[in-house]
């Protein structure tokens, strides 16, 4: 298996403190956590830490929106740590892999995970075992950014928002086709979801990966699919797909124009959230300091302006407590719509 790795030692300026689309004011979260006060109480190793590099795992391969989040935060956080910062990227088995890795890392703040909705919250529902144990093994520090998803259709159909769909869908004689990047994945996950909480029946079509699909799509084999925003773009721009709303609770501030999936199905929302771990037993004086560094980060203006050309949106957390919480409502949520639509992958 390949590894790509770089330094990401960064010429950036400093994080600026204007608003952005963030939702946690940089007030409340520099006071939540006074870094003074931490090395004041913290043990030696956590008092100097970091005075070496720091490694960044990122589960899939360069250049997509994960990999954009760990790049853009890790060039950030090297700035402000003063100390490089290695990004790894560790694809394989959905994700798992990299986080089996961050599991078994030594304790010390020196790697971290990028970790994603589906490694994170959807894997322990979905798989009968895992190589680690999410509550035991990994420590949350903190949301740093969510990847906007879009609910797409072949324009043919001729519905131009979610409520025409559903009516135009229930109206339908023959099957309803929707493509995923695979069985199991947040998109397939994402239209199952979709279609209970609609009220309206489809046929799932899996695909080895997105890009097979979008073409389906395209060709108007599918009618439907949950993508990436970034990806589905430029489709849209050319005529050949249609926006319908994306899959948030509300609306991105990079998109304020386009509608939320709640909006015509009130109590939807999926986020496709990232966020930063650390393995478990890490001193919480280092986590807390990690926690600090990567909410400042996010308000940099060149990460912003870097990641809104990926289609994320920088979003932070309050506090640790909080982004923990958070994960395991998450994993729940996943937990029930993975019962619900009967899916086991051994």
């Amino acid at each position: 298996m390949s590894t790509g790795l770089s330094t990401g030692r960064s010429t950036h300026r400093p994080a600026g403190r204007g608003a952005g689309p963030w939702r946690v004011p940089l007030a409340a979260l520099l006071l939540a956590v006074a870094p003074s006060c931490l090395a004041a109480t913290a043990p030696p190793a956590a008092a100097s830490w970091p005075d070496r590099p720091l490694r960044i795992l990122i589960p899939f391969p360069p250049g997509g929106a994960s990999d954009t989040i760990g790049r853009t935060t890790g060039d950030q956080l090297a700035q402000q740590l003063g100390q490089p910062v290695v990004i790894d990227n560790r694809p394989g088995a959905g994700g798992r892999l990299a986080i089996e890795m961050l599991a078994g890392a030594l304790p010390d703040g020196y790697t971290t995970l990028v970790g994603s909705v589906g490694g994170i919250a959807i894997s322990p529902s979905l798989y009968r075992k895992l190589p680690y144990d999410p509550e035991r093994d990994l420590l949350p520090v903190s949301r740093i950014g969510e990847i906007i998803n879009v609910m797409v259709v072949n324009p043919s159909i001729g519905v131009a928002s979610v409520k025409d769909f559903i009516e135009w869908t229930r109206k339908r004689t023959e099957p309803v086709r929707f493509g995923s990047s695979g069985t199991g994945q947040p998109d397939h996950l994402a239209a199952e979801f979709f279609q209970r909480a609609a009220g309206v029946t489809m046929t799932h079509v899996p695909y080895k990966g997105g890009g097979p699909a979008l073409v389906d799509l395209m060709s108007g084999d599918l009618q439907l699919m949950f993508a990436t925003y970034v990806v589905a773009l430029p489709h849209v721009k050319s005529g050949r797909l249609r926006l319908l709303g994306v899959t948030t609770p509300e609306r991105q501030a990079l998109l304020p124009d386009l509608s939320a999936l709640s909006e015509a199905i009130p109590g939807f929302g999926l986020s496709n959230w990232n966020g930063l771990f650390l393995p478990g037993r890490t001193p919480v004086a280092i986590a807390e300091r990690l926690f600090v560094e990567a909410n400042k980060a996010i308000l940099s203006p060149e990460l912003k302006r870097r990641q809104a050309v990926a289609g994320i949106e920088p979003v932070g957390s309050r506090s640790r407590a909080e982004f923990a919480q958070f994960v395991r409502d998450d994993t729940a949520r996943w937990a029930r719509i993975v019962k619900q639509s009967g899916i086991v992958v051994e």
